[in-house]
């Protein structure tokens, strides 16, 4: 199995500098992140998970550090992963939501980190929820994804949360109707931040009226108005979500949500896996190799495909 590259005693105490390592190992791959997983992994599953998400300047962060600091004050200890755009030009993460929750930052029972998202077409990387496990376990009760939010599918976070709310402002309002089904179809509950601005009652009603068209469930969304920069509907959030964790936890769901979870981890490594196999040196020589040919005409992308198949699966 190979040997955890962070020592595991430290990291399950919740040392800092242990878990800050250890999920630097993961996000870039290092050598032995696997085994370092594989040996966290029977420590995960006591956090609950949520997920902030929604479109940019919704104060997503703001939110995300007002909820930490008021599940600090009930004791839990809480982790916040915050996902940044990936720089074109660097490939690194802008890390201003970390300059944003420089607030609690300071606070030993919060552990913050920036990641980037590495193209992740949902603004979630899969590295992301990696470090989730690292922080879970690590002895964090709490931990708070907060996704890019860039107008993508953001399908990814439903799965990867217990619970997911989706951040908006009344400048929303207008552009509502037009927003991808995805973004409003994952929402636990909606959170109308800035809702001291004008417009405010309009683009609640405007969001309940496309909840009238989604499918009924046990579980029926809600819109809550919150003034993050003043901390006002802070509480009522953290309700909402103790609420619907408790919801799942009595109907069965919260066991349903993470057993889909994890099924869809396993098939993602499998397809990481096979991927990495089935592009060998000699595979892509053959690529090259053919593309002239379909070019030509003389074959097909299908025909390639068969041949490049049937040649990994004879070795």
């Amino acid at each position: 199995m190979g040997r955890s590259p962070v020592a595991m005693e430290k990291i399950l105490s919740g040392d800092r500098v242990a878990v800050a390592r250890a999920i630097s190992v993961v996000e870039n791959g290092e050598g032995g992140a696997r085994v370092l997983l594989r040996s966290l992994f029977s420590r995960t599953g006591r956090a609950y998970r949520i997920g902030i998400t929604g479109p940019p300047g919704a104060g997503k962060s703001t939110i995300t550090s007002r909820l930490a600091g008021h599940y600090r004050e009930r004791g839990l200890g809480v982790g916040i992963i915050a996902v940044d755009p990936t720089s074109p030009f660097s490939g690194g993460a802008l890390l201003g939501d970390r300059v944003r929750m420089a607030e609690i930052e300071t606070d030993p029972g919060v552990f913050i980190r920036s990641m980037a998202s590495r193209g992740s077409l949902g603004g979630l990387s899969r590295k992301a929820v990696e470090a989730a496990d690292v922080l879970d376990a690590a002895g964090k009760e709490i931990i708070i994804m907060e996704t890019v939010g860039v107008g993508q599918s953001e399908l990814d976070i439903a799965g990867a949360a217990d619970t997911t709310v989706v951040v908006l402002v009344p400048e929303s309002g207008d552009s509502i109707q037009a927003m991808k089904a995805g973004l409003m179809e994952i929402a636990d509950f909606f959170v109308l931040n800035k809702a001291d601005r004008a417009g405010a009652e309009q683009a609640v009603m405007s969001i309940q009226m496309i909840l009238h068209f989604r499918d009924p469930a046990d579980w029926n969304p809600t819109v809550l108005k919150a003034t993050a920069s003043t901390g006002a509907g802070i509480t009522e959030i953290a309700a909402l979500i103790d609420g619907h964790r408790a919801h799942l936890e009595a109907s069965g769901a919260l066991e349903v949500k993470r057993r889909k979870r994890i099924a869809q981890r396993i098939g993602d490594l499998v397809s990481e896996t096979l991927r990495v196999d089935f592009w060998s040196p000699e595979r892509k020589a053959m690529l090259a190799a053919r593309v002239e040919a379909v070019m030509q005409m003389v074959s097909s992308p299908y025909d390639v495909a068969d041949e490049l198949i049937d040649h990994f699966k004879s070795r």
